[in-house]
């Protein structure tokens, strides 16, 4: 049997093309090389995105169409440093060697349609992208992916003998750095720090499984990015949150895929994705517009970003009618079922803007709005979904609030189709859904649950009636009270 990674077949072999790469402050505009780790300008303080200083050389290696057949191809790779996130090499990071991509299973994450009964109240077509179903259960392995892989490469490269990463969490980030740094592992150590209180057991357990030093300090994820950021300023260590520009890079995949599951045609389509932090909403744009500017993608799609009202500061920017006078402010955030979203300070708000109005210059006005929707609207829509057989987490319910939100603002239109990003797996927040089947949350989510929705276990025999009867007669009971309980008639 052949070795499936002896004899490459196009597409197949790792790319030999390298390119020269920058951190680019959107403050202040200044560059810097990419060496080192950097997170915010020294100059002014703004934010990074990186840039490919030979990216126009892209189009004089191949047209649009060829780049789709490259990509295409690789769809069907053994070659493992191509089968996850980096098979859109050429579009993210090639500056990477082979040996220093790390790959544990993550990006091509499923596309599936709405179930036709949730279709048709909804009334228009529409898909979620399940990120759930990633290696963590999240989308953030897309960027920690390409952060890690960063990170052996300077490690490599400086011969670094011990590097230890931090990030402030609600839980998805946790997850992801643990378990990538623990498959790093060598002189990668990781420590996360997380709200005391505000992350869910399921999520907890994930960095703790994976051998992290995990810390929790009282107050929301705001406080926690604020002691990370003064770490990350001074100290050696390497940060993990969407501060982290390599993050950013790797959630560009998200783009890649979905443009690539539609035959590379997005007309009519509307992307929908949650805001939190920012960083993804910011990736899912650069993403496309790099296709665009390829002409890999002959049109933009619409993207809409959707905020709960309990963390709303992009869309109250947003909301403001005047983009000349708009003015940005944090909000102090109040309890979210939407955890990962719960943000009232996204240290990617300026990516937001700058990408927001790169896309809105390519693709008109209405190519990138904000929506706002209730908490109410997030559970409800999240348990919709997932009783119609899909696996959305809180934030794929708040995605699905957002796309009925954006159909009753006239923001969406009969002849579009909708993407909605289902950003972690639905078991990661099954308290939230526990709290809506037996009606106790707390008040200050105001969340009341609709009846018609809720579902809970019944016991149809009790533990008395269990020890005090034969196996016969105790089986023979059992299956009477399920007959009586299910309407059951008897076989002709």
């Amino acid at each position: 049997m052949p070795c499936p990674t002896s004899c490459p077949a196009p597409g197949h072999d790792f790319p030999a093309a390298r390119t020269r790469m920058e951190y680019v402050c959107l403050g202040c505009g200044e560059r810097r090389g990419i060496d080192e780790l950097l997170y915010t300008c020294p100059s002014c303080g703004g934010v990074y995105l990186l840039e490919d200083l030979d990216f126009d050389t892209l189009a004089e290696q191949r047209t649009g169409p060829e780049w789709r057949a490259l990509f295409d191809a690789r769809a069907a790779t053994r070659t493992t440093a191509l089968r996850g996130i980096f098979r859109f090499y050429e579009l993210m990071a090639p500056v990477l060697e082979e040996e220093d991509i790390v790959y544990l299973g993550e990006g091509n994450t499923p596309i599936i349609e709405a179930a036709p009964v949730l279709r048709d109240a909804v009334g228009i077509p529409f898909a979620f992208k399940n990120d759930g179903q990633n290696p963590s259960a999240s989308f953030k392995d897309r960027g920690m992916a390409c952060a890690f892989s960063y990170l052996k490469a300077l490690v490599r490269k400086h011969g670094w003998d011990e590097v230890l990463t931090v990030c402030a969490s609600t839980g998805d980030t946790s997850a992801a750095a643990a378990l990538y740094a623990s498959y790093v592992g060598g002189p990668v150590k990781s420590v996360v720090l997380l709200p005391h209180g505000k992350v869910t057991p399921q999520q907890l357990s994930q960095p703790l499984g994976s051998g992290a030093t995990v810390l929790e300090i009282p107050g929301v994820f705001d406080d926690c990015m604020k002691v990370v950021e003064h770490l990350a300023e001074n100290y050696r260590v390497a940060l993990l949150n969407s501060k982290n520009s390599w993050r950013i890079l790797g959630q560009e995949s998200y783009a890649f895929e979905v443009a690539q599951w539609y035959g590379w045609d997005m007309k009519g389509q509307c992307v929908f994705v949650p805001i939190g932090n920012a960083g993804n909403v910011t990736a899912i744009m650069a993403g496309f517009l790099k296709l665009l500017r390829l002409g890999v993608i002959d049109a933009l799609p619409r993207v809409i970003g959707v905020q709960s009202h309990h963390a709303d500061p992009v869309w109250r920017y947003y909301s403001q009618p005047d983009p000349a006078t708009r003015t940005y402010a944090p909000v102090t955030v109040q309890p979210s079922v939407a955890q990962a979203a719960m943000i009232g300070n996204p240290v990617s708000f300026p990516r937001v803007k700058a990408l927001a109005d790169r896309f809105i210059a390519e693709g008109g006005e209405r190519a990138f709005s904000v929506v706002q929707v209730t908490e109410q609207e997030i559970m409800d829509a999240m348990i919709r979904g997932n009783r119609h057989g899909h696996i959305a987490c809180t934030q794929g319910g708040e995605c699905l609030a957002g796309l009925i939100k954006a159909r009753e603002l006239g923001l969406v239109s009969q002849g579009e189709h909708a993407v909605l990003d289902a950003t972690a797996h639905s078991l990661k927040f099954a308290g939230f859904q526990d709290m809506y089947f037996t009606n106790s949350f707390p008040p200050e989510y105001g969340v009341t649950p609709d009846a018609s929705l809720a579902n809970a276990p019944a016991l149809v025999v009790s533990p008395e009636d269990k020890a005090r009867l034969s196996p016969e007669a105790y089986t023979l009971a059992a299956a009477e009270a399920v007959v009586a309980r299910l309407g059951l008639a008897k076989k002709a």
